[in-house]
């Protein structure tokens, strides 16, 4: 037991208290250096030092006392304990600089017997030190055992709760459980295991696990186990086939793990296994829905990219393959007028007829949109040529499909063919070559088209323009500009005509014409127009332009249905008086079915917006201008730019005797100098606009 603490203050007051004080903290400071090198001390040097400080001076009154205070020692070396100065060389230390300090201390050399005196009150110490010490080694093997014991219980009863937990688990798993040897051997077999084997657990603790396997799985599976035992693998997972009693075969999956000992040696292996028959058939159910169209039962666009990479690598290097990609014609003419179904099954009769095509060839067939297919065949020796593959689609194609019991339809196909691509051409850009020759083959009007390299550069090129058209148009490329329409007679200006222009930074200034048919690609028509009519009337009210305005109409815009009440929200907008402004019509819309443009015209003319018609004498028949209110005809360019071909000026002159006939003015654009002016107006133009005329008024930017 610890001695209690002596009295604490400073030792008794004597002549030279004050120096035998510096000497004492002297002594403890240097008592507290050594004590510190041989123990970990929680505390700060200062605090060691002014705790020995104090111990110091229990010491020197216990020396000094008669009879020497051994309780005061004892104290000391029981409070050294609790600031743990516990080292292995603490004691030792301890008594080497006390000893040396309390001899050689000039206030204790009158005291008699000095020596044993010292020599008593360290044994004192170093006794209360070590009965400290010993009662705190007891108090902490004491908490240490008391620490194990609640451990080793925690231990146990977790271990309960295992095993508890792992037989509920092992008992009413879903899964099979199959506890193991290391080389297989069954040990223990849950029901659900015994269940999916048509076994007993009984049964199945007699064999191995791989006795269950399927004989072609079997080493594959024994290799997997081999990598877990070695620790390769620190877990397997694996699909495998298993055999029931009645030897039909399962798929399930195998997952293993090792029970280790507590020094890491492999013990056991439990393996749950998981009857997956049901789930791999729905898998592969839902994975030939994945990659099959629904309606024909033939692959679909994504099966069909992906084995076309396969068909480019394995077809004879010589012959190669051929991909047709056929688009059904009118197709939605027979969804709108018999409704889908009768189209669904036109669609499946499509698809068999396709296979009776190709019965005898290697080909993949497959529904890649909406009415389109895309056929790839694997040339051979006896593969018949692309002209004659292409007539046999549509006479099969011509056979009438009764699609509703009453009514047999038939279909042709317009068909894009690339024959013998490169072998290391990308699936997606042989699927975009032959859309772009199907494109274009519509476009001339012939039932089929080859692919061709430069014509497919240029319609890619094309496209690429088309696209860019509407960021372009938003970062400020797309500009509009102006030039006068000018009266031949006098060349003065008989009207300000508003165009587009395309600065592309690659491709130059882009014309009106080329801004037109881009737009029209890709739906950009009907608000690039709208803004080129509502700016051009904004800036030439802004600059007190009196003549008139020509905005060229494009196809799409000529069409709208609310092209007339654009044109009144335009001029309200503007305040541009309506016989100002003169939209004008290509002459091929006012030919189109149902009429829209026809219809837009003529309520201008009854709201006094008088109408112009362009490419005059490029669609052929003229003769709407007996029934329509028609200010001025441009003529077409195609004739302007023959204008000295004999036959041109006969059709020129009839042009023009036709369009005075109606009442109607003609133009010409192009004229390049004053000759050409004279002429056209020898032969009966009335207008003409090109470089020769007069400047634009109102600093308006050229074309």
């Amino acid at each position: 037991m610890t001695a209690p603490h002596p009295r604490r203050g400073a030792p008794r007051a004597k002549p030279s208290a004050e120096r035998a004080a510096r000497r004492l903290r002297t002594l403890a400071r240097k008592w507290g250096y050594l004590v510190s090198t041989t123990a970990y001390l929680p505390h700060t040097p200062d605090e060691i030092e002014g705790e020995l400080t104090i111990l110091t001076g229990w010491l020197f009154e216990a020396v000094a006392s008669d009879p020497p205070g051994t309780e005061e020692a004892a104290a000391a070396g029981g409070r050294l304990v609790e600031l743990r100065c516990v080292g292995p060389e603490s004691l030792r230390r301890t008594m080497e600089v006390l000893g040396k300090g309390l001899l050689r201390e000039p206030e204790l050399r009158g005291v008699d017997q000095l020596a044993e005196r010292v020599v008593l009150v360290l044994g004192a110490l170093s006794s209360g030190y070590s009965e400290s010490l010993r009662e705190d080694i007891q108090k902490r093997q004491e908490g240490l055992s008391r620490a194990l014991l609640k451990v080793e219980q925690e231990t146990r009863r977790k271990q309960v709760i295992t095993r508890a937990q792992f037989e509920e688990v092992f008992a009413g798993s879903a899964s099979g459980v199959a506890v193991t040897e290391l080389d297989g051997r069954v040990l223990r077999a849950n029901a659900a295991l015994a269940k999916t084997l048509n076994r007993t657990p009984a049964e199945i603790a007699t064999r191995t696990l791989f006795d269950f396997v399927h004989p072609e799985d079997v080493d594959v599976l024994r290799e997997g186990y081999a990598d877990l035992l070695s620790g390769r693998l620190h877990k397997l997972r694996a699909g495998r086939r298993l055999v029931g009693r009645d030897g039909e075969p399962m798929w399930a999956t195998f997952v293993a793990s090792v029970v280790r000992d507590s020094t890491g040696e492999a013990q056991q292996l439990i393996t749950l296994v998981d009857d997956d028959t049901e789930v791999s058939l729905l898998q592969r159910r839902l994975s030939h829905q994945a990659l099959h169209d629904v309606l024909t039962g033939l692959p679909n666009r994504q099966f069909f990219s992906t084995r076309l990479e396969n068909a480019l690598r394995e077809a004879d290097q010589d012959r190669g393959i051929t991909l047709f990609h056929l688009d059904l014609d009118g197709f939605s003419l027979i969804t709108g007028g018999l409704g889908q179904d009768p189209g669904d099954k036109l669609l499946r009769g499509v698809a068999r007829k396709l296979e009776m095509v190709f019965e005898d060839e290697k080909v993949l067939i497959a529904r890649i949109g909406a009415d389109e297919f895309g056929v790839v065949v694997q040339n051979g020796e006896d593969t018949p040529d692309v002209g004659t593959l292409v007539r046999r689609i549509n006479h099969e194609l011509a056979e009438p499909e009764y699609v509703d019991g009453r009514h047999g339809v038939a279909v042709s196909a317009s068909v894009g063919v690339v024959h013998r691509p490169p072998r290391e051409i990308a699936p997606s850009e042989l699927l975009r070559a032959s859309d772009l020759t199907l494109r274009r083959a519509r476009r001339a009007g012939n039932q089929w088209g080859l692919y061709d390299r430069e014509h497919d550069r240029r319609d890619r090129h094309e496209f690429g323009l088309a696209a860019s058209m509407a960021g372009a148009w938003e970062n400020g490329e797309v500009e509009i500009g102006y030039r006068v329409l000018a009266d031949l007679a006098d060349g003065e200006p008989a009207a300000i005509e508003a165009r587009l222009r395309w600065t592309h930074p690659v491709e130059g200034v882009l014309p009106h014409e080329t801004c037109v048919r881009l737009a029209g690609e890709t739906g950009l028509a009907l608000p690039l127009g709208t803004w080129l009519l509502r700016t051009a009337a904004e800036r030439l009210t802004a600059a007190g332009v009196e003549v008139p305005l020509v905005v060229e109409l494009g196809p799409h815009q000529a069409a709208d249905p609310d092209l007339v009440g654009e044109i009144r929200r335009v001029l309200d907008d503007t305040g541009m008086p309506p016989e100002r402004l003169r939209p004008a019509f290509p002459a091929e819309s006012l030919l189109a079915e149902p009429g829209d443009a026809v219809d837009s015209l003529k309520v201008l003319a009854e709201i006094g917006i008088p109408a112009e018609i362009h490419d005059f004498g490029a669609a052929g028949d003229v003769t709407f201008l007996a029934d329509l209110p028609i200010r001025t005809v441009r003529i077409a360019g195609t004739l302007v730019s023959r204008r000295s071909h004999p036959l041109v000026v006969r059709s020129l002159a009839a042009l023009t005797e036709v369009a005075h006939l109606a009442g109607a003015k003609v133009s010409v654009a192009g004229v390049e100098s004053r000759e050409e002016a004279q002429w056209w107006r020898e032969h009966g133009a009335d207008y003409g606009s090109g470089p020769v005329f007069a400047q634009l008024p109102g600093d308006l930017p050229a074309c």
